[in-house]
C-alpha cells in the first residue's frame, strides 16, 4: 500500500507559468489527460528527478503505462480531500497516455534539480486543474411541470451560489445573472442589437455607462448594489441617462439606502431580477402553459450563446435535463 503524502502547496508564479505553458502547448485539457499528469506527478514526487520512465512504468509491449488507472489517480486526489471521480479509467486505456507522460517527464527533467516541496507543488498544480474540471460541469436546468418560472430561475441562481460558496474563484451568481438578463433582453426585443461583455469587464474600461445601454437607459445588473454602483447611476443622471438597477430581491433595500444617502433614490429604478426576467418570459409565451418550457429553453439557448462568446469559463453554461 502506497504511503499517503501530505498535500502540496501551489507553485510560485515562475513554475506555475512553465506548467501553464506546457499544458497549453500540449493541449492537455481532457479528464484523462489531467488524470495522467496527476499520476506522473505523483511518480516524480516519490522518486525525484531526473526520472527514467523506462524503469517500471511502461507495460509489456509499451502500449500502456503501468499502474495508471482510476485507483492510482483517486489516491492522489484523496490526499487532497477530493473523492469525486476524475476519470473512470484514469487514462489507463488511452494509448496516448504513454506519449503524454514521456513528454511530461522530459519537460520536468529539463527543469533541473527541483526540491521535494517544488515537486509537491507541481502535483498540487495538477490537482487544482482537476478541481477546475469538476467545476466546469454546466449548471442544470430543472424544469418541473407545476413549478413556477420563478422557481426555475431561483434554482439556477441557487446552483450558482452554491458553487461560488465552494470557493471556485468565480463570482458565478453575478455572471449568471448578467447573462440571463442579456438573454432575456434579446428575447423581449428581437430587433434590437445588444453588446454583451464578459462579467469581469468593467464599465469604466469598456467605456460603457452600464452593463446594457438601451435607448436612454443605462442598466446595471449586480448582486451587490453598493456605493460604487450608485455612483455610476449618479453619473448616468448627469449624462442625461436613466439608470436602472437589476439586483437580487434581498439586495433592493441596500440599493435604496445607498441611493437615498446621496439624494437620488427617487430618480433611479431598482428592480427585482427574478421578476424582471420572469414577467417577460410569461409575456413572450403568451401566458400559455404549453409555451413555458419552449420560452425557458429559448432563454437558455440565448444565454449559452452569450457565455460562449464572452466568457472563458465553460462551467457557466446551462444544460437542460
Amino acid at each position: 500500500m502506497a504511503i499517503k503524502l501530505n498535500p502540496g502547496k501551489l507553485p510560485n508564479s515562475t513554475l506555475s507559468k512553465l506548467l501553464t505553458d506546457f499544458k497549453s502547448a500540449k493541449k492537455l485539457n481532457s479528464k484523462g489527460q489531467i488524470a495522467t499528469m496527476l499520476f506522473a506527478s505523483r511518480l516524480v514526487r516519490r522518486h525525484g528527478l531526473p526520472f527514467d520512465i523506462e524503469q517500471g512504468v511502461v507495460t509489456k509491449g509499451e502500449g500502456q503505462v503501468k499502474g495508471l488507472g482510476r485507483g492510482s489517480v483517486q489516491a492522489v486526489l484523496s490526499d487532497y480531500g477530493i473523492n469525486t471521480i476524475l476519470a473512470e479509467e484514469g487514462g489507463r486505456t488511452s494509448r496516448g497516455s504513454l506519449g503524454y507522460i514521456n513528454g511530461y517527464i522530459e519537460f520536468l527533467n529539463g527543469l533541473g534539480a527541483l526540491k521535494d516541496d517544488e515537486l509537491a507543488s507541481i502535483e498540487a498544480w495538477w490537482v487544482e486543474g482537476a478541481k477546475q474540471f469538476f467545476n466546469a460541469k454546466p449548471f442544470a436546468l430543472r424544469f418541473e411541470v407545476g413549478k413556477s418560472l420563478r422557481f426555475v430561475l431561483r434554482d439556477l441562481l441557487g446552483q450558482a451560489r452554491k458553487r461560488q460558496l465552494e470557493g471556485a474563484g468565480t463570482m458565478f451568481v453575478g455572471a449568471m445573472l448578467q447573462h440571463l438578463v442579456g438573454a432575456k433582453l434579446e428575447l423581449a426585443m428581437p430587433t434590437a442589437v445588444f453588446d454583451h461583455h464578459g462579467f469581469s469587464v468593467a464599465d469604466a474600461v469598456s467605456g460603457r455607462s452600464g452593463d446594457f445601454e438601451i435607448g436612454n437607459a443605462s442598466m446595471h445588473v449586480t448582486t451587490t448594489p453598493g456605493e460604487a454602483v450608485i455612483r455610476k447611476c449618479a453619473g448616468n443622471l448627469v449624462a442625461g441617462r436613466q439608470p436602472i438597477i437589476i439586483t437580487l430581491a434581498e439586495m433592493i433595500p441596500a440599493a435604496d439606502a445607498f441611493a437615498a444617502a446621496i439624494g437620488i433614490a427617487d430618480r433611479i429604478d431598482v428592480l427585482d431580477s427574478e421578476q424582471f426576467i420572469v414577467a417577460n418570459l410569461y409575456e413572450i409565451g403568451g401566458f400559455q402553459a404549453e409555451q413555458r418550457r419552449i420560452t425557458v429553453d429559448a432563454l437558455v439557448e440565448r444565454y449559452n450563446d452569450i457565455v460562449a462568446k464572452t466568457e472563458t469559463d465553460p462551467s457557466l453554461r446551462i444544460q437542460g435535463l
